[in-house]
């Protein structure tokens, strides 16, 4: 099931996906909820992100190619970060080139949506916790990541945290190719059955050190070829299984 969170005249609404067509849901999507016959054509509708997370943790150098990239070592343990909930940014959104960075990167990842609050979970519960999956950018002003010796500043922008289209309710965790195409030119390409810790026990991992609740996401690293983007480019994520999450690139 693919859930997605729209704009119809003013008002934000979630729906389902169904091939060209969103029909609306009325209830809680952490919840219960009903699939009404109100419809709306996927190609009109103005998508918002798909949740409004209280916040989004990243995974650092989760797939061995990428420490490999970065002449960094592959960690004993998950090296986790926070993005705000203001750097949020929808499918099709534009993401803002800041005047302060001389080199803005993307990286292509797989985003984990949380359902209920989770504190402490067990890795064999985990799944319980899931409400299902995105793509995610995971936007980095890498000339200020190594500036500052830490990720705070270079992830945290406005509309650095790009992710959607939707959430897919279902996706097999053994095999989901995982791409970036910048211009349409394929320029990272994995699959997520190539990371060093597996979504349950970032799961496990993240909500040993904070309480997660309904909506938030967990990005799980990103693999290597990440590069720069420009100004006026397009950039692409893309996940099988779940779909294409796609933004531009424009000026501060």
């Amino acid at each position: 099931m693919r859930i997605v969170r729209f704009v119809s005249g003013k008002q934000p609404r979630y729906g389902i996906v169904e091939d060209t067509v969103v029909r609306e849901i009325e209830g809680d999507i952490f919840g219960k909820f009903t699939v009404t016959d109100r419809t709306h054509s996927l190609k009109r509708i103005r998508f918002l992100a798909p949740t409004e997370p209280s916040k989004i943790v990243g995974v650092g150098l989760n797939y061995r190619d990428h420490a490999e990239e970065m002449n960094l070592q592959t960690p004993d343990e998950p090296i986790i970060f926070l993005k705000p909930p203001s750097a949020t940014l929808p499918h099709r959104g534009r993401i803002t080139y800041p005047k302060l960075c001389d080199r803005l990167d993307y990286e292509a990842e797989l985003g984990i949506v949380i359902k209920r609050t989770a504190r402490a979970v067990p890795v064999e519960k985990a799944h319980r916790y899931i409400l299902g999956y995105v793509c995610f950018n995971d936007v980095t002003a890498r000339d200020l990541q190594r500036k500052d010796g830490q990720w705070t500043r270079s992830k945290s922008f406005d509309t650095f945290a790009p992710f959607g289209p939707w959430v897919e309710t279902d996706l097999d965790l053994s095999d989901a190719p995982i791409r970036a195409l910048l211009n349409g030119v394929i320029r990272q390409e994995s699959n997520i059955n190539n990371l060093i810790f597996e979504v349950p026990y970032l799961i496990h991992f993240v909500s040993t050190v904070m309480t997660l609740y309904p909506g938030d996401v967990i990005t799980t690293g990103t693999p290597s070829g990440v590069s720069p983007m420009r100004p006026g480019d397009t950039i692409e994520i893309e996940v099988e299984g779940i779909g294409r999450l796609s933004n531009s690139v424009v000026a501060e």
